[in-house]
């Protein structure tokens, strides 16, 4: 069956300077998507407040993720999400988990295992993981954070107690494949991308060295696919420095995307 893409611009779990700009980058991700095929979340307009949960904007997170919630819940089969800020992958994640024991693939700079206690910056998108684990919707083994590079002492700390593993793109394949030995069910993909090297991405909020190229991350997912069904993907965080510059990254975008939305191989 064929994927659904939801694109939900979301900005309010950002901590970006420039968080606005992942407007643009959903919209312009969403103008080359079949229309057929795509859902478009509505995000309130207004920045929202904490609620007492130490979560920055946590009141339009809230109604963003109801809102997402009740769109997958409406769809059949695999739905690929389009971010936004990472925060969008707790609704995502959640619907995935309904097929069975995921293992999660998670592309990202950062580890996004902060608390509200511990984050820095009481941005969802630096919490979202922890909560996608405290939620129950994954369990720590069954977590591979594959181009991390740039921890806090928290998150270096909350890796070393979950016993998460540390993945190479190289090693993905193989990691994803033990978990279905002992298992695992599907596959849900996340990918932030800045994951990938800023010498070969640009448009991002928070570039970091030492990342992947485009290729890598490709053949990296297709590995993690030959192992396990696809049950979900998401692609965040594409915040463009002006409308005008998105054009140069959508290449590298609808790369990784159609690595993501290719049908299941049959045997």
């Amino acid at each position: 069956m064929s994927a659904h893409f939801v694109v939900v611009p979301q900005w309010q779990g950002s901590g970006a300077e420039r968080a606005m700009r992942l407007v643009d980058g959903a919209e312009a991700i969403r103008g080359d998507l079949p229309s057929s095929a795509t859902t478009t979340i509505e995000v309130p307009l207004e920045a929202g407040d904490a609620e007492g949960t130490g979560i920055h904007r946590f009141s339009s997170l809230r109604i963003v993720r109801e809102r997402q919630t009740a769109a997958l819940a409406a769809l059949e089969g695999p739905a690929i999400t389009i971010g936004g800020d990472c925060g969008v992958e707790l609704a995502a994640v959640e619907h995935a988990a309904r097929v069975g024991r995921l293992v999660l693939l998670w592309a990202d700079a950062h580890a996004d295992l902060n608390t509200p206690t511990s984050s820095p910056s009481g941005a969802f998108h630096g919490i979202v993981l922890r909560s996608i684990i405290d939620a129950g919707l994954v369990a720590p083994a069954d977590v591979l954070l594959v181009g991390a590079r740039d921890l806090d002492p928290a998150e270096e700390h909350a890796v070393e107690q979950l016993g998460i593993a540390l993945v190479g793109l190289d090693e993905v394949g193989a990691a994803v494949a033990e978990r279905a030995a002992s298992g695992a069910e599907a596959l849900y993909a996340h990918v932030d991308l800045d994951v990938l090297d800023p010498s070969e991405f640009a448009g991002v909020g928070f570039p970091t060295p030492f990342g992947a190229t485009a290729a890598e991350l490709v053949a990296a997912i297709g590995a993690a696919r030959a192992a396990l069904p696809l049950a979900g993907a998401g692609v965040t965080e594409f915040a463009p420095a002006s409308v005008e510059a998105a054009s140069d990254d959508l290449p590298s975008i609808l790369r990784v995307i159609s690595a993501l939305a290719r049908p299941e191989s049959r045997a």
